[in-house]
């Protein structure tokens, strides 16, 4: 039987799905580190995580079960994927499911800062009644700089629009402005015109440090800052300094560049205690919603691989995807990109008497990958002579 290991207290969808599919599934609530990682990988095949757990290619060199890896998040930044790769481990994540609970989060924590609830509720609890408007403001007629306008800055720009706001972005690549929103030709302009700037950047290393003590000097006086993407990203001692300063009227944190990995472990930061500032546990995408439509859709990712062979969406893998009739028997082959790979494959499999019933080859990179579905068993010869081939990764046996 095949065997899964949940870490990181994932949606019970996952565990259901996965032991529907036949798997043998443990589950573990925190994060592990990169020694318990390999002793908890010894004989297992699928592993799901979300963002603490790093897998590296240390702990991937010491897995030689792992089949594939399952991030139940957005961001990948945690797993060496190259590593993955290069051993055969496909690996998934879940890039769209959460999308709707982090603009959520950014919408309510613009409006609570503009109004500066964090404020009054401090006050209320601790007996002060101040009823005044200093310092509050309607969302309404405000500019919105939107830093990153994928899946989440494209959807909140449309909501942000809804309340009133003027939206603006930057983003490297090109992208179509939804709505009225407008697209600024440098970060500065973004910067000196937002009155709200959000980040929604990836993971990659180039964004570390992205934005520091310049940036956020160059953002309007009074303006509010929002990260919502990685930990990396802002400086928070700089950001510190601005609301200390009172360049800034407030920010919302999600993210951290040093997170505890479990559940009622200590949380340290120069954030902590700033007026009008709120923090909250990288819960962006974590509504009880978002969470049973990751656990499902990466689930669903993990078993269909495990079956077919699809790796449509994987982060690291060619992507390929065919329907599998009745009656065939397929093979799902991972091998370096090099010329001569399909001819030497088909050879091998008319030298056997193994007719081709179809075929499906993608390459990524220095990678290859063919599923090819045959009409008779394929014995243990031809997965011999595949796998011996110097180009060859990974070869499985679906059926």
């Amino acid at each position: 039987m095949l065997k899964a290991l949940l870490l990181e207290n994932l949606h019970p969808q996952a565990r259901t799905i996965l032991e529907a599919a036949g798997f043998d599934v443990t589950t573990r609530t925190g994060a592990l580190d990169e020694a318990e990682l390999v002793d908890a990988l010894d004989g297992v095949h699928l592993l799901g995580i979300r963002s603490k757990t790093n897998v590296t290619a240390a702990a991937l060199a010491q897995a030689p079960d792992l089949v594939a890896i399952g991030a139940f998040c957005i961001g990948t930044n945690q797993i060496d994927l190259a590593a993955a790769a290069t051993r055969g481990v496909a690996t998934f994540n879940a890039p769209f499911s959460n999308t709707r609970s982090v603009v959520e989060i950014a919408i309510a924590e613009i409006i609570g800062l503009t109004r500066r609830l964090t404020e009054f509720d401090k006050e209320m609890h601790d007996g002060v009644w101040n009823k005044s408007a200093v310092g509050a403001h309607e969302v309404r007629g405000r500019t919105l700089g939107i830093i990153g306008y994928g899946n989440i800055g494209t959807q909140l720009s449309v909501l942000a629009e809804n309340l009133g706001m003027s939206v603006v972005f930057y983003d490297t690549a090109e992208k179509l402005a939804l709505g009225n929103a407008r697209r600024m030709h440098s970060l500065d302009e973004l910067l000196q015109t937002a009155d709200v700037v959000t980040l929604h950047v990836d993971g990659r290393p180039g964004n570390a440090g992205f934005f520091g003590a310049a940036q956020i000097a160059r953002m309007k006086p009074g303006a509010i800052l929002l990260n919502l993407s990685r930990g990396f990203v802002v400086d928070p001692a700089a950001l510190r300094e601005a609301i200390v300063s009172g360049h800034l009227s407030g920010a919302a944190v999600d993210v951290f560049p040093v997170e505890p990995k479990r559940k009622g472990d200590p949380f340290e930061s120069e954030l902590r205690g700033l007026p009008n500032v709120i923090l909250t546990p990288h819960t962006g995408g974590s509504t009880e919603e978002a969470q049973e439509a990751i656990g499902q859709f990466v689930a669903h990712k993990l078993r269909d691989y495990i079956a077919t062979g699809s790796t449509t969406l994987s982060v690291n893998l060619p992507n390929v995807a065919l329907d599998q009739p009745p009656g065939v028997h397929r093979l799902a082959y991972l091998h370096h990109n090099r010329p001569g790979v399909l001819a030497g494959i088909n050879a091998t499999l008319a030298e056997h008497g193994v007719n081709i019933e179809a075929q499906l080859l993608s390459t990524r990179g220095e990678l290859g990958y063919v599923v090819t579905d045959v009409g008779s068993e394929v014995d243990q010869a031809v997965v011999e002579a595949l796998s011996s081939q110097a180009e060859a990764i990974r070869l499985r046996l679906l059926s």
